[in-house]
């Protein structure tokens, strides 16, 4: 433990956590491993709004950084300060100045977790500055891997279970999701000018960007659709024993991951997989069948 005071995440970060397809830190969790969830998840939810220009108004976040509030939107500089910030994390006898990263500090230091998943997240946002396509599926997942990825190794060294195998399955995991939230965004991320469907896939279908487009999707988008979620759905499937190989409110948890991207699919596939008007939301009792459905899979494979 230290002396770093535990400094509560605000409503904005808790209104983004409650719209995740997943549960960020229910309440089942023991408090501290809610509270170091918590954590995590508000530093890669404050990464991705420094890459998506979503911060909030009046350049607070470049003036806790040491910038000028007018390079607030200037997204590479504020991802360099906020990684040279990050540093100052793990480094003995320096305090980061953004008050998210003082927060972090105890968690960090409570679970002995390492840089690299935090500066991956950071290097997902820089690629997403200077990469706008991606060729195959293989570098969609090389994206993943900084991307979606850190997420659950950072999980895993909250509750002190991560082993080799299990850092696999929860990539696999890790990966599906951040398909399923592609597939979910489509249309918003076209509009801003990104498109994380593997060229080589969009050709294959005869998908061009004019039918991303298109206010609903064509059969050929829709054949698109349904095979990248295809896709997802085996990466779930390689990922889930990770459920089995936990116990106790950990399993609930981890179900829960698989079982919100189970949903989403389930959501996808039952609007024909004609996903361009606006993102499908699955709906709580089919979340819960899900959720009843990877643990009981789980009880038979533990």
């Amino acid at each position: 433990m230290t002396g770093t005071r535990q400094v509560r995440p605000d409503a904005s970060t808790l209104d983004k956590a409650a719209d995740e397809n997943f549960p960020v830190a229910p309440f089942f969790l023991p408090r501290a491993w809610r509270n170091d969830l918590m954590a995590v998840y508000g530093y890669a939810r404050l990464v991705d709004d420094i890459g998506d220009g979503d911060l909030a108004p009046g350049g607070a976040d470049a003036r806790h950084l040491g910038l000028d509030p007018a390079q607030s939107d200037d997204r590479l500089a504020m991802l360099d300060a906020f990684e040279a910030d990050l540093r100052r994390v793990f480094a003995a006898g320096e305090d980061p100045r953004h008050p998210l990263l003082r927060a972090l500090v105890p968690t960090v230091r409570r679970c002995s977790l390492t840089p690299e998943p935090f500066l991956g997240l950071i290097e997902a946002n820089r690629r997403d500055q200077l990469v706008h396509r991606y060729g195959t599926s293989d570098d969609l997942a090389a994206y993943c891997e900084l991307s979606a990825n850190p997420v659950g190794r950072l999980v895993l060294g909250i509750t002190g279970t991560a082993t080799s195998e299990r850092i696999r399955h929860s990539d696999a995991i890790c990966t599906a999701l951040q398909i399923v939230e592609h597939l979910q965004d489509i249309a918003e991320d076209l509009a801003a000018d990104r498109v994380y469907l593997p060229a080589e896939d969009m050709k294959r279908f005869h998908v061009t960007e004019a039918d991303l487009a298109a206010p609903t999707a064509g059969a050929p988008v829709r054949a698109l659709i349904a095979y990248e979620a295809e896709r997802a759905g085996r990466l779930l499937d390689e990922g889930t024993p990770l459920v089995g190989s936990v116990h106790g409110r950990l399993r609930l948890l981890l179900a829960g991951f698989v079982a919100g991207g189970r949903a989403t699919l389930a959501a996808i596939e039952a609007v024909g997989h004609d996903v361009l008007p606006g993102p499908p939301r699955a709906t709580k009792p089919r979340l819960m069948r899900e959720v009843g459905t990877v643990l009981r899979r789980a009880r038979r494979e533990g």
